[in-house]
């Protein structure tokens, strides 16, 4: 039924959390932010809550990629009284430099990989960064298994929006009809592949118990994903 498959980076392969986990420890511990904040925990909270804010901004063209670095790291700081700019900066710049070295991928990934690529096209449709995307799946060891890695920086629009969508299958020479999306966002992934009518497969690793509407596939560990296809 399918020939090209659409798949997700970040907590669909590439164990996005547990390895931004390990890294913001390490620069946590590396730069002394115990004299700033009341524990790790503290200072990953707010981190996170304005990182995910900030890539909405992102994601709608409101702000630039440089603007988002800027503020999720700028923002923890100066929350606690610390608006120091070159040391958000210095800090910035030395976890990007280790992120992309992890090579954690989340459960079954190489195995999953191995099954698909016997016998489909296998193609990464990702909202992340090209610099950190390539480097990420060096670093883990996959990837050699995809013909094409399209980005939202390609054409700067971010899924869900249907122009990434359109413009993968277009630069892929892949059929609407004969493609799947595989991801564990429901907004970007799944919400996104459905809007241009795109078979979709909902990993879904945060154990969502609600959906506004029944996925093609949905799966709880990518292990799975050959009783479907």
């Amino acid at each position: 039924m399918y020939k090209s498959i659409f798949i997700d980076l970040d907590d669909t392969l590439w164990n996005f959390k547990a390895n931004a986990n390990d890294t913001f420890q390490e620069m946590y511990d590396k730069y002394g932010f115990e004299r700033y904040f009341d524990s790790f925990d503290h200072f990953y909270e707010l981190y996170q809550k304005r990182n995910s804010e900030l890539w909405i901004e992102y994601g709608d063209g409101k702000i630039s990629k440089e603007e988002l670095n800027r503020q999720r790291f700028l923002f923890p700081l100066e929350a606690v009284g610390v608006p120091d700019e070159k040391l958000a900066k210095k800090y910035s710049d030395d976890f990007f430099s280790v992120i992309p070295t992890k090579s954690g991928l989340v459960p079954y990934a190489k195995e999953t990989l191995d099954y698909l690529s016997s016998r489909y096209r296998l193609f990464i449709l990702s909202n992340g960064f090209r610099e950190l995307q390539f480097q990420k799946m060096r670093s883990s060891g996959i990837f050699h298994y995809f013909e094409k890695v399209i980005l939202s920086e390609d054409i700067h629009v971010h899924k869900p929006y249907p122009e990434i969508f359109n413009f993968a299958l277009s630069s892929t020479q892949s059929q609407l009809e004969e493609s799947l999306m595989i991801g564990d966002s429901w907004d970007a992934d799944i919400v996104g592949a459905k809007g241009i009518g795109m078979h979709q497969m909902f990993y879904n690793n945060i154990h969502k118990d609600e959906y506004p509407f029944q996925p093609t596939y949905l799966i709880n560990s990518l292990s799975e994903i050959p009783l479907f296809i």
